[in-house]
């Protein structure tokens, strides 16, 4: 066929839980990441890079500063028809919210019919990875089939975290089953000991989707997810395929992050993700020019690193340190640092993610921490240095000992 005309959906309604306190005032998608990004920025830098220019994003759950942060920064040429449209819950079918991911699909099919694309891309927005999508779509054309669903490779022991790709040898890149977390999963053909855990992103034919939601509407039992439904039903007639991430190429990327994908599920899982950003040559490369990570500028002047006297120096190791931040006298070490956070004289900062405006003070110490935006750690004041102290004070303190303070809070000595 000649060049497909693809539109591209973001899930973006998600409430993220599991990522309290980030997640009490802001959706998931619009939480900060890698200091002056959020987590959208990384499907819709995805998108844009692979070409696809006609952008939904599906909001619902606490959407202000999302779609206020797509509505500023995310400002393609209309006069080339190209646009990142935030599209709210609007309860076009019905007196309900979004019921889950594929309802919010049937809910929005309005947006299908008015750009009447060949292909739907649909893609969630809280994954943190660089992938062309456009290498995913060639195949699923070539392929013949109505659904293609992008797998990464994981150790098949973490098969019962993920929804499991079970591949067909007499039908190469179809799909023969798929399954919720398995604990007996079958390891892949060529790799046995690793399985396909599914990314969350799809490629549709257009009227194969129409046709798949709108009969999962009708469907009272149905938990109307993405993966939990629709895709079933589609492995059911054999008509799923899959693409197997190991083999999508982007331009500039290096085989140590090659292949990179988290789930910033948890915030264990958001702490060790910022983790991968900080080694002299990261896990996760931010710095790769060929296929950039878009963002709004900060309009923030450039960091600055005051004094240098014996026991009182200004400075950074192995952080990331991003602009409008004052380092006055402060050590900063292993961590990641968000526009505006002014760390004082004799402050130290260690292994910690630091987010928006946060002021630290004098003689404080921060260790293994994310501090939200506006928290204030008053002079003298520990924060991830005493965890049962951290409790006392209804601090989240995750399972891997990380002390999460939320947006705003004040922390006393």
């Amino acid at each position: 066929m000649a060049t497909p005309r693809v539109l591209s959906i973001v899930l973006a309604g998600g409430e993220g839980k599991r990522l309290m306190p980030l997640t009490r005032d802001r959706a998931k998608p619009a939480v900060p990441f890698g200091g002056i990004y959020r987590l959208i920025d990384f499907p819709l830098s995805n998108l844009v890079n692979s070409g696809y220019v006609q952008i939904v994003v599906l909001t619902q759950y606490k959407s202000h500063s999302l779609d206020r942060h797509i509505a500023s920064n995310w400002n393609l040429s209309s006069l080339l028809h190209q646009y990142v449209a935030p599209v709210p819950a609007q309860q076009r079918k019905g007196k309900n919210w979004f019921l889950g991911s594929a309802d919010a699909i049937y809910q929005s099919l309005n947006l299908v019919d008015d750009e009447r694309p060949d292909i739907v891309v649909v893609v969630g927005a809280d994954h943190v990875y660089r992938m062309d999508f456009s290498q995913m779509v060639k195949q699923h054309i070539d392929s013949g089939a109505d659904l293609t669903v992008a797998g990464i490779r994981q150790p098949i022991a973490l098969a019962d975290q993920f929804g499991v790709l079970e591949t067909d040898p007499a039908r190469p890149g179809f799909i023969k089953r798929f399954r919720e977390k398995p604990t007996d999963a079958e390891g892949l053909p060529d790799d046995p000991h690793s399985i396909l855990a599914s990314m969350g992103n799809y490629v549709f034919t257009t009227q194969a989707l129409i046709d798949a939601v709108l009969a999962d509407a009708s469907k009272v039992s149905s938990r109307h997810d993405m993966g939990g439904d629709i895709v079933p039903s589609f492995v059911d007639k054999g008509t799923a395929g899959f693409y197997d991430f190991k083999f999508n190429d982007v331009p500039g990327s290096t085989e140590r992050d090659r292949a990179y994908w988290r789930d910033v599920g948890t915030l264990d899982v958001y702490y060790e993700a910022h983790r991968d950003l900080i080694s002299t040559v990261p896990v996760f490369n931010l710095y790769n020019w060929r296929w950039p990570l878009i963002t709004g500028r900060t309009g923030q002047p450039p960091a600055k690193f005051t004094h240098a006297e014996p026991g009182r120096i200004g400075h950074a190791s192995r952080s990331l340190v991003s602009p409008g931040v004052i380092v006055s006298g402060g050590t900063i070490s292993g961590s990641v640092v968000s526009p505006g956070a002014y760390v004082h004289s004799w402050a130290e900062v260690s292994d910690s993610v630091i987010l928006h405006d946060v002021e630290i003070g004098r003689h404080a110490r921060v260790n293994r921490a994310i501090l939200d935006k506006s928290v204030v750690v008053a002079p003298g004041a520990t924060v991830g240095i005493d965890q049962e102290l951290d409790r006392d004070r209804g601090y989240e303190v995750t399972a891997g000992g990380i002390t999460v303070v939320a947006k705003g809070a004040t922390v006393e000595a």
